[in-house]
């Protein structure tokens, strides 16, 4: 649970139940693996995150929109047991989010989501915006509509909230979008998506945002911002089970990190070792790290 003094993180973005097949290898188009092992779970970027950084320990607020089905109830309930504020949290009749996700022996996966209740959370409310001006950094994602993204940034804005965009799933980013992020994290096909250049360009990012984190997957971390910060940041070593929710562990983390005051290098840093801890397990929510694995791990190769 997050000390009084934890930085305050809301996470405006998806919740989702995860549907998760675990299979020698992934199956061609039109093709059927037999698997070796089915997990569900809750998940979504957004729930992820919030998870993320309730366990790295922050004190952490869910905003986002949940169905009226069996679903949303475990997804409430996941939320609350990993201590995110769930208060303002829209119940909308229907289904809530689902995530269909396989993944092969190496960790690798590939996943199909229905937003179900997620394309319902639009506009913001009086105390949702309140929620977010009262927070130090607001943490968004793109599995919810693109207005209620920028409604938030521009409440976190004007609040004086620093706003986070993981730009997940890949798209263009509106010019009045760009304009209110503080940090951008992408992956590489997300800032290709971006910059519309063939390999991801740090230079093209930062003409549109301030500062931005690639990530790299086994390669680590790239941090870099316009006053002349250039820093990549290397991998933890781990054995791999499932890398499914390890851009969520890291973001999380990243954000609380950010929040405590660290510099954004040595918090990319701590991030790392989030997603490392977080891909020794199968799973989605079930296996984002706490603060105290994350300490560990940092401190095994700092």
């Amino acid at each position: 649970m997050a000390e009084p003094s934890a930085p305050r993180i809301v996470v405006a973005g998806s919740a989702n139940m995860d549907l998760v097949g675990l299979a020698e290898r992934l199956p061609r188009p039109g093709e059927t693996v037999l698997g070796d092992d089915f997990v569900m779970t809750p998940g979504g970027k957004g729930a992820n995150q919030a998870i993320a950084a309730a366990r790295a320990g922050g004190a952490c607020t869910m905003l986002g929109a949940i169905g009226s089905d069996a679903f949303g109830v475990t997804i409430k309930a996941r939320l609350n047991a990993s201590g995110v504020d769930t208060g303002n949290m829209r119940t909308s009749y229907g289904s809530s989010g689902v995530a269909v996700i396989m993944v092969d022996r190496t960790g690798e996966n590939s996943i199909l989501v229905s937003p179900g209740a997620n394309n319902t959370f639009a506009g913001l409310s009086a105390a949702e915006t309140t929620v977010i001006a009262d927070s130090d950094v607001l943490l968004c994602q793109q599995e919810i509509p693109a207005d209620t993204v920028l409604a938030a940034a521009r409440a976190a804005r004007a609040g004086g909230t620093r706003v986070i965009l993981n730009a997940a799933p890949a798209r263009v980013l509106a010019p009045e979008l760009l304009e209110v992020i503080d940090l951008l994290v992408v992956n590489e096909g997300e800032a290709t998506a971006i910059t519309g250049t063939p390999e991801p360009d740090l230079p093209a990012l930062l003409a549109l945002v301030p500062r931005v984190v690639l990530t790299l997957g086994s390669r680590g971390s790239w941090y870099a911002d316009r006053d002349g910060h250039d820093d990549r940041i290397p991998a933890f070593p781990v054995e791999v089970a499932d890398s499914t929710a390890a851009g969520d562990a890291f973001t999380g983390a990243l954000a609380v990190a950010w929040g405590e005051g660290r510099d954004l290098a040595a918090a990319v840093r701590w991030a790392n070792a989030a997603g490392a801890a977080c891909v020794r397990k199968v799973g989605a929510s079930n296996s984002l790290p706490a603060r105290a694995d994350i300490d560990a791990l940092y401190a095994r190769y700092a």
